[in-house]
């Protein structure tokens, strides 16, 4: 399974990498693909995850979910 989130704030290859694996920590997730220009985050993962889980994990890494 895909979810792509739009994710605001991040300016850098440091930025991309901390949300990557931030959401990494998260169960069920395999893998994370961040495109810095677009700010798209497509998160593959086995089983449904819990889209208020993706927010928050994504906030505590000091980014915006958008």
């Amino acid at each position: 399974m895909t979810t792509t989130v739009n994710i605001k704030g991040m300016s850098c290859g440091h930025c991309m990498m901390a949300v990557s694996q931030a959401l990494k920590q998260m169960g069920d997730v395999t893998d994370v693909k961040v495109d810095l220009e677009t700010g798209k985050t497509s998160i593959e993962h086995e089983r449904p995850i819990d889209m208020g889980k993706v927010k928050d994990v994504i906030e505590k890494a000091g980014y915006e979910v958008v």
